[in-house]
């Protein structure tokens, strides 16, 4: 059976920018007594900023920029072999039509011929939907009769939680997009050994017709680390190697990262169980293998859900190709991707010989370095929105004009959302490149 995974990955964040502190602050103005709640969740936490839309984004426009960045930074594709076109997300803009249908109008508005003869459709589960088509989308592909077919996965979110809480510091947005085909050129997956577990628990979740979640922080962090380990064990079982072995054999470790802290302290606690380490020894372990690198990024950009598992292993490899260089080919990578209610899927995959040429041309720097510092009052008017799309009559001209090609042009009477895309003359110049080398 032929290898299967990614072979590129394209970033998209909304430019707005607001440090945590900053919230802190004002949210201490309206309340003194949150004063010591708020600094305890920001050292618990680790997180410095995070990246909020502007007034006419939403999960479907951010979604529509990654995907074009990654066809702009993929020239070689041929978009008749485009067979699915997929979206994880748990911030959906219909309850009836995926967001990818939007996806694929947004696509052709910008002139691209996406064939109709393709599978569009749809995947939540908190923050494991990405994965989950990631997997669905790979399993397809491998199965199929024809030779040369692709999909792109796209994982989009905006991360909304109650204001004048310990969660609003957590918040976020972004997109990635995932190509995926046959002989991949930069991470290829091993789908047959993938490890599972799930229950039903109510860690985190959003109500029908609530733009924010509810989340209950150390339970949900509780199903995390338990999660982590059972679909791990379940992972090695069917590697047929031993827990220890597995870890001792992996090169770099990846996981979804909802606030910067998270990964390391669950992380800590699979090491310690597995191979008996103690704090300073399990994060030797984790430095030697460049684990603080996609943590570091996440920190200055907040929880973006679907998309975060995919942002981190960008970060990563990026960051270990400017340590390895050409070295990195061949390397084995553990992803664990985590979905609040619950789920979590174990994941091995290796670095493909083409990915040092990929990764080169990316620029997460440039993507981390971008963004414009937010005014509170641009904030605080995010926060006062429903969460499924803004006021639209009272949005201005400088609404419209973020530095994105998509936007959402109209709230029809009847609830239908109807999307635009600027003429490239009437774009404002990107703030950082994506990382695919890009500039969307």
């Amino acid at each position: 059976m032929s290898e299967i995974g990614i072979s590129d990955i394209a970033l998209y964040l909304p430019c707005n920018r607001i440090g945590v502190h900053t919230i802190a602050e004002r949210r201490c103005e309206e309340q003194p007594e949150l004063a010591r709640h708020l600094e305890r969740a920001i050292t618990t936490t680790g997180q410095k900023s995070l990246r909020f839309p502007c007034a006419r984004e939403d999960t479907a426009t951010m979604g529509a920029e990654a995907a074009l960045r990654l066809l702009q930074a993929n020239p070689r594709i041929d978009l008749g072999a485009l067979r699915f076109l997929t979206v994880g997300t748990e911030t959906a803009v219909d309850h009836a039509k995926p967001a990818s249908a939007y996806v694929q109008g947004m696509l052709r508005q910008a002139g691209l011929e996406l064939p109709a003869s393709l599978s569009s459709f749809q995947v939540q589960h908190a923050c494991a939907g990405g994965t989950l088509a990631l997997l669905s989308v790979g399993a397809l592909l491998q199965q199929s009769a024809a030779e040369g077919e692709i999909g792109i996965v796209i994982c989009s979110d905006v991360a909304r939680y109650e204001p004048r809480t310990t969660a609003e510091i957590t918040q976020g947005a972004g997109a990635a997009a995932l190509l995926v085909e046959r002989s991949p050129k930069l991470v290829e997956l091993d789908l047959a050994t993938a490890g599972f577990y799930s229950s039903d628990v109510d860690d985190f979740f959003r109500p029908l017709g609530s733009g924010t979640a509810r989340v209950k922080g150390a339970y949900s962090l509780k199903c995390y680390s338990e999660g982590l380990e059972e679909a791990f064990f379940d992972h090695c079982r069917r590697r047929g190697e031993q827990p220890a072995a597995v870890l001792n054999s992996t090169d770099y470790f990846v996981l979804h990262t909802p606030f910067r802290n998270l990964p390391e302290i669950v992380m800590l606690r699979l090491l310690s169980r597995v191979l008996g380490t103690n704090p300073e020894s399990g994060r030797e372990f984790l430095r030697q293998r460049g684990f603080e690198a996609s943590l570091g990024a996440v920190a200055e950009v907040g929880n973006t859900y679907t998309g975060s598992l995919f942002f981190c292993l960008a970060t990563t490899l990026a960051d270990r190709y400017r340590e390895q260089g050409e070295g990195i080919a061949g390397r084995s990578v553990l992803m664990a991707s985590y979905g609040s209610g619950n789920t979590m899927t174990v994941l091995s995959a290796r670095i493909a010989a083409e990915a040092p040429r990929l990764i080169a041309r990316w620029d997460i720097e440039g993507l981390l370095a971008g963004g414009r510092a937010a005014s509170w009052e641009c904030y605080a008017r995010w926060m006062g929105t429903n969460g499924h799309g803004p006021d639209l009559h009272a949005c201005t001209q400088a609404d419209y004009r973020h530095p994105g090609r998509y936007y959402l042009r109209n709230l029809r009477e009847d609830g239908y959302r109807e999307y635009g895309c600027k003429p490239t003359a009437d774009r404002q110049e990107p703030l950082a490149a994506d990382a695919s080398g890009g500039r969307g």
